[in-house]
């Protein structure tokens, strides 16, 4: 079995047109949300290594997870070119080339790539949407993350948090 923890990036910003998409950064309610999830995450992780794509409103993220998780460095984190993507065969490909060695692999990505692989793994009434700053962790019954192709449907979505669901005080 293997684990796959899915961060979707905070809430971006739309104020500035100028900005690419990739150049976009976090609004004020993705600066508030990133690292109170970081703090409801680190009540029930060790700190765990990221594969952040390289969107500044991901890398912003991951910056106010790590606020908020006491343990979880920068070098909990790298930044993985491919992960700016919207297609979750893309994700596919990605995880397919994983270290079969590890267990599990953490992303930081991008909508709707993440909650179309979530409904691949888990089957199309897991999740209508993976919001921003949403997690989702899913159980994969794979042995080899080369072999997630044919894993269709055999994963299990075992937690979710979600940034509206956290108590004020986090």
């Amino acid at each position: 079995m293997k684990t796959l923890y899915l961060l979707r990036h905070a809430k971006s910003s739309w104020d500035n047109p100028a900005l690419s998409d990739i150049e976009r950064p976090l609004n004020r309610r993705g600066e508030r949300d990133a690292p109170r999830m970081g703090a409801a995450l680190a009540a029930r992780y060790r700190p765990i290594d990221f594969h952040v794509s390289p969107a500044e409103r991901a890398q912003r993220t991951f910056e106010g997870l790590r606020s908020g998780w006491p343990g979880l460095q920068s070098t909990h984190g790298t930044i993985d070119p491919t992960l700016y993507t919207f297609d979750y065969r893309t994700l596919l490909d990605w995880i397919a080339k994983g270290d079969d060695n590890t267990t599990s692999l953490a992303v930081v990505g991008h909508n709707p790539a993440l909650t179309e692989l979530i409904q691949f793994f888990a089957g199309p009434t897991a999740i209508d949407n993976l919001p921003t700053a949403g997690w989702s962790e899913l159980a994969i019954y794979t042995e080899r993350w080369s072999g997630i192709y044919g894993a269709r449907e055999r994963g299990e979505l075992v937690y979710q948090l979600l940034p509206r669901t956290l108590r004020e005080a986090i």
